[in-house]
């Protein structure tokens, strides 16, 4: 297992792979002095950061429930720069009424951004939460969005 830091427009990144498999990207407070790289997906987010990319092509295997993992699976279908409501997801998954649920699903999302649980908002347009706190949730959608980070 190869853990790596990257710094980023929205802060440090701690990135976990297992056989260049990602199982883990999240935001940290600082990283430790060592660090071992993983250049590929480094190089994917700086492309991303940067506006030039709008998809991975990166191997994912997070770790969660089966319902978490429908969930995630149905979030990475969410066109770059695109919204869809907790609901919308209920829906699509064939699991009416449980966008409590998918709202959990969303906030113990272990990949974030190539998972991306911040395109995820609520019906009535408002950013619903995120665990990282709804300024970094607007930073990302700015990056598709707007192509600016703010």
């Amino acid at each position: 297992m190869g853990k790596s830091y990257y710094k980023s427009p929205v802060g440090i990144l701690e990135i976990v792979c297992e056989n260049d498999t990602v199982t883990s990207l999240k935001l940290v407070e600082k990283a430790p002095k060592s660090n071992s790289e993983n250049k590929s997906i480094e190089t994917q987010l700086d492309e991303y950061f940067s506006g030039k990319r709008t998809g991975f092509d990166i191997k994912l295997k997070p770790k969660g429930t089966e319902f978490q993992k429908l969930v995630w699976s149905e979030l990475q279908k969410i066109p770059f720069g695109k919204t869809k409501s907790y609901s919308e997801i209920a829906q699509i998954i064939g699991h009416p009424n449980t966008q409590r649920a998918v709202g959990s699903a969303c906030n113990k999302n272990p990949i974030m951004i190539i998972i991306p649980c911040h395109r995820v908002i609520s019906k009535s347009g408002n950013l619903g939460g995120f665990a990282y706190g709804n300024l970094i949730k607007q930073k990302l959608l700015n990056i598709e969005i707007k192509g600016v980070i703010s």
